[in-house]
């Protein structure tokens, strides 16, 4: 496995194309859930990503503060169906927090994460703020990571 972290534009397009197979098969395949998933923000975004034999297997986007919240963000988190049960997520995850203070220094970071995933992001130290919401019929939550305030 290796991990990668490009702009939209070093990206290679057999890259763009195993991240959005990815992205589609979880999201709208595996979670039935029909939506927009080119949304004209992977142009701004960095793109941090786990390759395994050639194939995309774990997956976020990085913003810049203010490019998709006031706060520096990320989003699409995703992981192979087949990588899930090797702790692939929190990696994941803990190497994002850690790409985006590298990228934009300790800034707190804004995530809108899926609900049934509170207790995850809450390990990493995100707090929800605010009430739940309803995207593409799914119900999420803003969370902040935020260490000034931990």
């Amino acid at each position: 496995m290796q991990w990668f972290l490009k702009t939209f534009h070093q990206l290679s397009l057999n890259e763009f194309y195993s991240i959005l197979k990815l992205r589609i098969d979880i999201f709208v395949v595996e979670q039935n859930c029909p939506y927009p998933e080119l949304d004209n923000k992977d142009q701004l975004a960095h793109h941090f990503f786990c390759i395994n034999n050639n194939e995309v297997i774990a997956y976020t986007r990085i913003f810049k503060p203010g490019d998709y919240y006031v706060q520096a963000a990320f989003g699409r988190v995703v992981v192979h169906e087949n990588f899930r049960k090797q702790e692939l997520g929190k990696k994941l995850i803990e190497q994002t927090i850690n790409e985006t203070y590298k990228l934009y220094g300790k800034t707190p970071i804004k995530i809108g994460g899926q609900v049934y995933l509170k207790k995850f992001y809450e390990s990493f130290g995100f707090q929800q703020k605010g009430e739940g919401y309803l995207e593409d019929g799914i119900p999420h939550i803003y969370m902040i990571l935020d260490n000034e305030q931990s």
